[in-house]
């Protein structure tokens, strides 16, 4: 397959050119379609109490979407303020679709004690269709920003998946801004040439095409995450650029043994090229794990990120080899360096920690092993607007009522649905579980309580009150749902699926590990440290983003517990991330090993032509996850750190130690397999293939 695409692209890479070409123009034009389709609400999962109550309770009750205004002012009541506010509710009252406005200074709770603040809640009609909820919910919107008052936010409903979309779509413009710039300086001082150094930023464009019109695609089926975007784009440039930045070593290698450009681009992808195919595919098939998750979000996010990957794969194996056929001939060959000059200092590690491997494993796996003991304390919730920037109006909206209004206020209840055939005592017990528990009655005999749980909306108590009404309801016909309902069936699902979900993962890695280098012994190795790594990035996160430690040197603050959205993203991506850069190494090994037959010496030669690539694919990378940092989201913070701490940890400690330290406690026996399965990789499986016997020199093609 991989001569097949290498042949199509240098004869004609005018062709292939023009189709990226218009692909780009599919994925900047269609694609950023996707940031009018984003969603807040990910903890939905098909099928479970919480979900299916809701969905109970919508057929009964058709309850219409609604929004919030926080009016701030020095007197609330004073007449000025009095008037604006009433004049606003007699005309949203007179919007068509609205369905609601009480008066505020009619309504108790609605004015705060202090008299700084009010609340003007406006609901909607049930069952209106998309363009008369938009049209509404602006109307809204714009009459209540027509408040004359020190201080006016809305949010909440439609408005806050539009706002959060607005203003993923500016972190994603400002990321890219500020990456772009910095990742071609990078790679200028890699390259020593313009023209090389731009050519990995041309295949990450079209990975972030990639990544909008992959995601377009997936919205017209089911909701996207407005933090879909951010991981899904910042995945889409990073691992563009390290394919590309593989792909170009390993040319400009080929170049010093031939002036042939198209034999040199040949080599390249027979060589370099299955190292990337393999390199997509381990992180595909560690996102297939969040498959296993029957949350539509984590599934979404899944299919989503891997098409992303699939586009950067195809993109590095056909479009690149494409514009160096074209423009290749143009590209420095790499310098000839004097025997043992080239990667010295990564071949004095590899030798280091050969030498030393007891020592280095006796420090370095106990180290990873305490960063990685936050884990053991991990908490998840769904979080409120505390999460988002401070920027946002949905935040300020957030802030003005945490400011001035009771602790609780604006809380989710939790929801129990008594369906027909429910004990008056088990009901009883229910209503007594909360002081000012609410009832109401729907048609068909069904009951529902709304139980204002203490705290936040998913907090401790909250979830308490959930399982509470789950251990009392017995074999009645109840049901809960709310948010703290959906979180607390959320955790349960991931206690529930996560051991598939990491069998899966790792089954997939050790057949994939197994058909690239021929050892069961390897691919176990690689699995045990890459994990080792992962911890330590998790444990991070958890200290800085759950307990608060150093938060505020990242523009955070400490929330309790980690977005329930962090944990699954970063073990599935950052695993898939970690195989990436074993495999750039094991590629080296391998080829070393075949040529040279020196199991010692493969692992320094592996680690001597893949160190500066794979230290240089993490910088790159880095300064990627940082770009993303910028914004300010809380989830996509905890992403971006965990990510990078996972890639950093990997790229340095891990590759550059522990795999030399392994590898020389394995010896000859990291390669090893049964003769059955030696036999049968023999016959099917895949092998990096040495560079030929350096060529007379030819004309160059150009």
């Amino acid at each position: 397959m991989l001569p097949t695409l290498a042949r199509a692209a240098t004869r004609r890479p005018l062709t292939v050119m023009l189709l990226w070409g218009l692909f780009l123009l599919l994925g900047f034009g269609l694609g950023t379609g996707v940031f009018g389709k984003l969603s807040d609400d990910v903890p939905e999962i098909p099928g479970t109490e919480s979900q299916v109550a809701a969905e109970y309770l919508d057929g009964l009750d058709p309850s219409g979407e609604s929004i919030t205004a926080v009016v701030e002012a020095a007197a609330v009541s004073g007449p000025e303020v009095r008037a604006q506010v009433r004049g606003a509710v007699a005309d949203l009252r007179e919007i068509a679709g609205v369905a609601a406005v009480p008066d505020p200074y009619a309504t108790r709770g609605l004015v705060a004690e202090d008299g700084r603040a009010l609340i003007v809640p406006v609901t909607f009609e049930g069952g209106l269709d998309d363009d008369a909820e938009e049209a509404a919910v602006d109307a809204a919107a714009g009459r209540l920003h027509g408040i004359d008052a020190s201080g006016v936010h809305v949010s909440g409903g439609p408005l806050l998946g539009e706002q959060l979309g607005e203003r993923a779509q500016e972190d994603v413009k400002n990321a890219e801004l500020i990456s772009l710039p910095v990742v071609l300086m990078l790679l200028l001082v890699i390259f020593g040439g313009l023209r090389a150094a731009g050519l990995p930023l041309v295949v990450a464009v079209a990975g972030i095409a990639g990544a909008f019109l992959g995601l377009f695609a997936f919205s017209q089926f089911t909701d996207i995450s407005v933090y879909a975007i951010q991981v899904t784009t910042m995945l889409g440039l990073g691992l563009a650029v390290d394919y590309a930045l593989l792909m170009l070593v390993r040319f400009r290698e080929e170049r010093r043994d031939t002036t042939d450009v198209v034999e040199a681009v040949h080599r390249t992808v027979a060589a370099a090229g299955r190292t990337v195919l393999f390199s997509g595919l381990t992180v595909a098939v560690s996102l297939a794990g969040l498959l296993v998750f029957p949350s539509t979000f984590l599934r979404s996010m899944g299919l989503a990120v891997a098409a992303v990957v699939v586009v950067d794969m195809l993109a590095a194996l056909t479009l690149l080899p494409a514009l160096l056929a074209r423009f290749g001939g143009k590209i420095a060959p790499a310098k000839v360096r004097p025997k043992g000059e080239e990667g010295r200092l990564f071949a004095r590690l590899a030798r280091f920690a050969a030498r030393r491997r007891v020592a280095v494993l006796a420090v370095a796996v106990p180290a990873l092993l305490v960063l990685a003991l936050p884990v053991a304390g991990l908490r998840i919730n769904i979080g409120d607007a505390q999460q988002l920037p401070k920027s946002t109006e949905a935040r300020q909206l957030y802030d003005a009522v945490d400011a001035h209004f009771p602790p609780g206020t604006g809380v989710s209840p939790v929801t129990v649905v008594l369906r027909p055939g429910t004990d008056a005592a088990t009901a009883d017990r229910i209503r007594a579980l909360t002081p000012g528990t609410g009832s109401r009655d729907l048609p068909g005999g069904t009951t529902v309580l709304e139980l204002p749980p203490a705290g936040t909306v998913d907090g401790s108590a909250a979830t308490e009150l959930v399982e509470r009404v789950r251990d009392i309801r017995g074999d009645a016909p109840v049901q809960v749902t709310g948010t703290a309902a959906q979180l607390v069936d959320f955790r349960q699902m991931l206690a529930d699926r996560a051991p598939w979900a990491a069998l899966t993962v790792l089954a997939g890695i050790f057949v994939l590990l197994f058909a690239f280098t021929g050892s069961v012994l390897l691919p176990l190795r690689t699995i045990a440290t890459t994990l080792l790594s992962l911890g330590a990035a998790l444990g991070a996160v958890v200290w800085v983003f759950q307990d608060g430690h150093l938060a505020g040197l990242i523009g955070a603050e400490g929330l309790g517990a980690l977005s329930l959205t962090a944990p699954p993203l970063i073990i599935a991506i950052a695993f898939g991330l970690a195989m990436d850069y074993e495999l750039f190494i094991l590629a080296r090994m391998r080829e070393a090993r075949e040529r040279t037959g020196d199991d010692r010496e493969a692992v320094v030669t592996g680690l001597r032509r893949s160190g500066r690539v794979v230290s240089c694919a993490a910088l790159l990378l880095a300064v990627v996850f940082g770009a993303f940092m910028t914004g300010g989201f809380s989830p996509i913070l905890q992403i971006g750190l965990g990510l990078t701490l996972a890639v950093l940890i990997d790229a340095t400690v891990v590759r550059m130690l522990l795999v030399p330290a392994t590898m020389a406690l394995l010896g000859g026996r990291a390669w090893w397999a049964p003769k059955p399965l030696r036999r049968a990789h023999e016959r099917f499986g895949v092998r990096e293939e040495v560079a030929a016997a350096p060529a007379a020199p030819q004309p160059a093609h150009h």
